[in-house]
């Protein structure tokens, strides 16, 4: 009853400092609770309620109410639950930001690796593209001996990868955590940066583990709402199953192919 009778702040039971400062709908705590003209307020740490109570003025709404946050979503679920096809409707209902979590490291390291990196997009190792390879240099190398030390001075030289982008690549391949440095660099432009912080988005595939849930409470970084698709196995195998068979028909078309290329270069080697 009493707690009825309480007259709340402008920002109700969230902190108004991370509302200011960083432009997010922080839940604030009882324990963290402050009283400024005879109104309640709540703080989302102890720190930011002694903040608050130094300054209150550059808190509390004045002439119009306080402007609330863009909304924020993050979309979870298992791989091949559709999670992008229902962020981009939802993103192009509400006229917000679609952004997928791991095509966007993708995007990171793509000028650097080439071509996307991970389980889903790694190939069984064609032997016949090395011999294919090898026999094309020595049928070089019979007919042109300088063109090939051009070309094995320009194969040698690789792209080297930052220590983020090696830490990207390893999440990527590995499902290793990604420290928070990295995370600092890429999850926290979405929140307090332009376009994004005043247009809001829907967040596909993040976060993934506890740790990154831990990294975004850590940040205070809350999303107004996370929604996990649930699917069934079954439904799962039907989505995915089609393309990875095509994926595999076109392995075996190029084995083939491969297998007809080393023919024909041994015989010419041969003539």
């Amino acid at each position: 009853i009493k707690e009825k009778k309480r007259h709340m702040g402008d920002t109700k039971h969230f902190c108004p400092v991370s509302l200011k400062e960083n432009f997010v709908l922080y839940p604030g705590l009882y324990d963290n609770a402050a009283k400024y003209q005879e109104k309640i307020y709540y703080f989302s740490t102890p720190e930011y309620r002694d903040k608050f109570l130094k300054n209150p003025e550059e808190y509390v709404a004045h002439n119009e109410p306080i402007q609330a946050p863009p909304l924020r979503v993050c979309l979870i679920g298992a791989h091949g639950a559709g999670k992008t096809i229902c962020a981009r409707q939802v993103a192009d209902k509400l006229g917000i930001f679609h952004i997928q979590f791991e095509e966007y490291l993708q995007e990171l390291i793509l000028p650097k690796t080439k071509e996307k990196v991970g389980p889903h997009f790694d190939e069984e190792p064609e032997e016949d593209d090395n011999k294919i390879l090898m026999l094309s240099q020595e049928l070089e190398d019979i007919s042109q001996a300088m063109t090939k030390t051009e070309k094995t001075k320009k194969s040698k030289q690789e792209v080297k990868l930052t220590p983020e982008e090696e830490a990207i690549k390893a999440n990527l391949m590995d499902k290793d955590p990604l420290p928070p440095e990295v995370l600092d660099n890429i999850v926290l432009d979405w929140w307090k940066k332009e376009p994004f912080r005043s247009t809001g988005f829907i967040l596909d595939g993040f976060p993934r583990t506890s740790d990154e849930v831990q990294y975004l409470s850590e940040r205070g970084l809350c999303p107004d709402v996370a929604v996990y698709i649930q699917v069934e196995e079954s439904d799962v195998l039907d989505r995915l199953f089609p393309p990875r068979l095509q994926k595999w028909k076109e392995r075996q078309h190029k084995k083939m192919e491969n297998k007809k290329k080393l023919k024909d270069l041994k015989a010419k080697i041969r003539v």
